[in-house]
This record gives C-alpha cells, structure tokens and sequence, in this order.
C-alpha cells in the first residue's frame, strides 16, 4: 500500500483525478440538462400547445414509436451500439471513446421520448469514454491504468446524478469486488474525481438554470421510528419487490434473445410494445402517461411528497404497466435500469403501507432499499442510497433500510434464472477497457 502511493505513475494518476471529473461533470450536465429540457419538451410544452392539460392516454404511442425508429440504426450501425444492455445492469467494461457518439444521440433523443429507462448507464459510459481519450490511446496502455481511469470517469459521471460522490464512492467499491490495499488504490482516485465533478456539476447547475433531473426527494412523509408491524410487513414486501424486479429482468433476458436477430425492426416493435404498456396505464388510471413512461426521478419526488394522493389501485397499475414496459425496454432499448426500478420499489411499498402496522415513511424507505438492491445487486450501495434520499428521516428508519435491501438481495439472487444463451453486453466494444462495474449478476 505505501509502495503504491509512493509510485510516481499512481501519485500522477491522483493528480489527474480532479482534472478528469471536471471536464467529465461538464459533460455530463449538458446532456442531462439538455435531456431534461426535451423531456419538459416532449411531455408538457407540446401537450399544452396541442390543446391538451396532460398528455393524453395515447401519447405515447408515437413518441416510442418514434423512439425506436431513431434508435434502431444507432444500434444496428453505430460504434458502442448506443451503449450497453440496460438488462445486463451497471456492469461490462467502459465504453471507449468511439462508443461516446452514439451513446450520447441514442440517450439525449430517446430518454425523453420515454422509454421507461434512466440515465444513469449513458452517463457512466460518457465518464468512462472521456477519460479514456485522456489517455490518447485509450485502452492500449496499461490494463491497470485503463481500468482505474475508466472506472474514475464512470465515477464522476454517476456522481451527478445521485446526489453526490459519496454514493458513487460505495457503489464502485462494492462492485470492485476486489480486496485489501487494491480497493482503496482503486477507490481514491474514483472519490477525487466524483468529488471534483461534483461540485462543477452542482455549480453549473445554479449558473444556468437548467434541470438536472437527479434523483432526489425534496419532501418526505413525517418520518416515525418502524416499530414491529413494520417489521412484520417490510420485509415481505422487500421480499415482493425483489420478485417483481427479477421477472422484469426475466423478461428483459428473454427480449434481448429475441431482438439478437432483426435487431433494427424488433427494437421498433419493442418500442411500439412499451408505449402501448404506459397507455393501458393511462387508460387504466386517468392519470398522465409520463408517471410509467419516463425514468421515474421526478416521479418519484411526488409520490414521496404526497404519496396519499395516488390511490391504491393506481400503483398497483403502475407497478404492473411500468414494471412490464420497463422489462420490455432492459433488453432491446438503452438507458438505465436504477431509477425505473427504484419508483417500482417505491411505488410496491407505498401500495402495501395501508396494511395494519405499517407506515409511510417505513414503507417508502424499505421499498427504495429493496428495489436497488434487486437490480444492482449491490446491498451496501443501496442502503446508502436509501439513507441519503430520506435524509432526516433516514436515521430512524436505517435498521429496516438495512434489513430491506439483504432480504431483496438474497431473493433476488434465489429466484432469478440466468437464461443460457443470453447475448453479449452491446458495450463489449473493441476500443472498450475492463472496469469493475456494478451489475445486476
């Protein structure tokens, strides 16, 4: 460990590190930024002008429709496939820098177009690739050096998008999987850079004015200490959430096998498919189609907010419609499977709090914890996760968060059938490096 840091090669590389978030965080508040402006676009300022208070039920039909047009040749024809796999979860190795273009077209024109995925993975894949051109000769220098700078660059992007580097900083050293001196010759220069990208990001922010759309929740129910009932109910329902997110991946497995040959044409019909799932929740509820067709990170802050104003049966509609539309889109679209996965989690809990004994605040709590724990497999990173989005409430409810994201790990992990034959991760790339990441195996 002291021999390491003495090394000239890694001193430079720490040194590097907040040279490598700054330009990264730039980059990735515009396409965020920009994102969220199409999205307001998409889904607010063209309803109104068509004569429409919300968009109505059948809105999302041409938007994913249109959708899957552009994104098919950016899969079938682009270098990168317009990023990774959402199915195959945070993990595969970096995207170079000759994957950057089309990650970038594929998230800034069909995220906001609602296609149930968040932008989460394109943001890692843009860190990594940027840092990797740092390098000027990408992945063909030193393995090790790829690795620690890729994985400091999808760091930094990460960073932006949940709330802070501290977040980001447990996620990489969960998903390292490595031991000792290397995870935290790994870890320092991954915090330096979050760090660094963090606050241009958060800067940047203020400066122009744009939305950033991260995931955060600017009220929470009054939060109570769990007491048994919430025990007795919270952990079957972690439980619940944990089944309901390894079928969506199922799913997600079984539409990538099938999209794997006329890829250009099954990702339009995938497309198609999703939107005529978030119009039957339109239809199903009266309610806007944008809840079920968009990430979930401004969804979720009003569910938090006022989760007494969504009936019962419209989460329940939500879970089922998003849940099977968000399956649909993990194999045969782009994106990332965090944000929808964690308003499924939530919106699961919050449909069982009336249950005797079983509060808001606990429920709301357990069900992000469970949620991003089943699809990350990663149970420290999602309690953290957890504990910073409920803030001051979080310190009651951090034994439940605790218990809630183990118990959905370990079902997750029992009842989730790896298909034989899946096809490879989209961002296996020639010009791609090795990064330890965080995925859903």
């Amino acid at each position: 460990m002291r021999s390491a840091l003495r090394e000239r090669g890694y001193v430079r590389l720490l040194l590097l590190s907040p040279l490598l978030g700054v330009p990264v965080s730039v980059a990735c508040f515009f396409l965020v930024g920009f994102q969220q402006e199409l999205q307001h676009w998409v889904w607010e300022s063209l309803p109104e002008a068509a004569g429409h208070r919300t968009p109505p039920w059948w809105w999302p039909l041409p938007a994913l429709l249109l959708a899957g047009l552009v994104l098919a040749p950016i899969v079938t024809r682009l270098p990168g496939a317009g990023g990774h796999v959402p199915v195959h979860g945070l993990g595969g190795p970096p995207a170079g820098p000759r994957a950057v273009p089309g990650v970038v077209l594929a998230a800034l024109v069909t995220l906001p177009l609602g296609v149930v995925l968040g932008p989460e993975a394109p943001l890692m894949a843009l860190g990594s690739g940027l840092a990797l051109l740092a390098l000027r000769g990408g992945p063909a220098g030193d393995p090790r050096t790829v690795a620690v700078v890729g994985t400091a660059g999808s760091t930094a992007a990460i960073s932006t998008i949940l709330g802070g580097p501290l977040v980001a900083a447990v996620l990489t050293l969960e998903a390292a999987a490595l031991g000792g001196s290397r995870m935290v010759l790994l870890l320092l220069p991954c915090l330096i850079a979050s760090a660094a990208g963090a606050l241009v990001f958060t800067g940047f922010g203020h400066w122009t004015g744009l939305d950033i759309g991260d995931l955060s929740l600017p009220a929470v129910p009054p939060g109570t200490a769990p007491d048994a009932g919430d025990f007795l109910w919270g952990l079957p329902a972690a439980a619940l959430i944990a089944v309901v997110i390894a079928a969506a991946r199922g799913l997600g497995l079984r539409t990538l096998r099938w999209t794997g040959r006329y890829t250009a044409v099954r990702t339009v019909v995938c497309a198609t498919a999703v939107g005529g799932c978030v119009a039957v929740y339109a239809l199903l509820t009266g309610r806007s189609p944008a809840e079920a067709a968009l990430s979930g990170q401004n969804a979720i802050g009003g569910l938090a907010a006022d989760p007494h104003a969504w009936p019962v049966a419209a989460l329940v509609a939500l879970v089922a419609c998003k849940g099977v539309a968000w399956g649909i889109a993990l194999g045969s679209l782009r994106g990332g499977p965090i944000f929808p996965a964690v308003l499924l989690g939530a919106a699961s809990a919050l449909a069982c709090s009336g249950l005797p004994g079983f509060g808001t605040t606990p429920a709301l709590a357990l069900g992000i914890a469970a949620a991003a724990a089943a699809v990350t497999g990663l149970p420290l990173s999602s309690a953290v996760l957890a504990v910073l989005l409920m803030g001051r409430a979080a310190h009651d409810q951090m034994p439940l968060i605790v218990a809630g994201s183990v118990v959905a790990f370990v079902v997750a992990q029992l009842v989730r059938r790896e298909e034989a034959g899946a096809a490879p991760d989209a961002r296996t790339t020639p010009d791609a490096g090795v990064r330890p990441g965080a995925g859903a195996d």
